[in-house]
């Protein structure tokens, strides 16, 4: 009795046994795991002259990190490019420690994320049907390249007419200045924010831009609105997510991210 008893705990306990793994099927979780996880192409300046000033700017650092971690935090997986590719340049005052915020403070110890950073692709190299979305970093810099670049202009266009987010902030917004969708600009009709008159006075940088974000924007017909100076302020229009400066950065990464899942 004994002896059939431990037979049929046997086979109990071997048809309770959890089926191993094997490593095909780990292989395939792990590519179905990578074909669904997020794209996002992040587009920065490779413009590091502020105007006739002699003094350098480029891309705010804040409003490429902050939506960067709040992007692969969530399991994004970013592709950063620029016009000219590698380094592109980072304004010098937004790295001085008075503009430090928590996710600053991070990527000066990411040495990772330094280092891609360092080997951002050429434009050219990028084609929109490998992502699912662009985010463009403000600055002064995009004032200068991406604003007047006919790669970025067309870029933008394929994306959103493929129905995928596009999002920009602070000075970015400015690259939409001459994009147009069959014939009309884009931003046309649509509400959208970006870098004040207001902050740019504040800045003393009003003569030195050239042109202002916000009086680009409402001549091309869009719904400008803005909020308080230096304020979190993002709005969304289908499509298209703007916000106004960088304590904006990470608003507009979260509704990105809403879009995306």
């Amino acid at each position: 009795m004994k002896h059939i008893l431990a037979t049929i705990l046997v086979i109990l306990s071997l048809g309770c046994k959890e089926k191993e793994t094997t490593p095909q099927e780990e292989t395939t979780v792990q590519t179905t795991k990578k074909e669904t996880m997020k794209k996002v192409l992040f587009v920065l300046t490779s413009h590091e002259d502020l105007g006739n000033t002699g003094e350098k700017t480029g891309f705010w650092i804040e409003e490429f990190v902050a939506p960067y971690y709040e992007l692969a935090d969530q399991g994004v997986e970013i592709t950063l490019a620029s016009p000219k590719g590698g380094q592109p340049p980072i304004d010098p005052r937004s790295s001085d420690p008075s503009n430090a915020t928590e996710d600053t403070k991070r990527f000066d110890k990411d040495e990772a994320l330094q280092k891609k950073l360092a080997h951002t692709l050429p434009l050219t190299e990028v084609n929109q049907a490998d992502y699912d979305a662009v985010f463009y970093p403000g600055g002064h810099g995009p004032l200068w390249d991406l604003a007047s670049s006919e790669i970025s202009q067309k870029l933008i266009t394929s994306f959103y007419t493929n129905n995928k987010p596009i999002a920009f902030v602070c000075h970015a917004p400015g690259v939409l200045k001459d994009v147009k969708v069959n014939g009309d600009y884009l931003v046309k009709g649509k509400k959208v924010t970006g870098f004040t008159n207001s902050e740019e006075e504040a800045v003393g940088l009003t003569d030195v831009v050239p042109f202002l974000l916000e009086d680009a924007l409402q001549e091309d017909g869009a719904l400008y609105s803005k909020g308080d100076n230096w304020a979190p302020y993002a709005v969304e229009d289908g499509l298209l997510i703007t916000g106004q400066n960088p304590a904006s950065s990470k608003l507009v990464a979260q509704k990105l991210l809403h879009q995306l899942n």
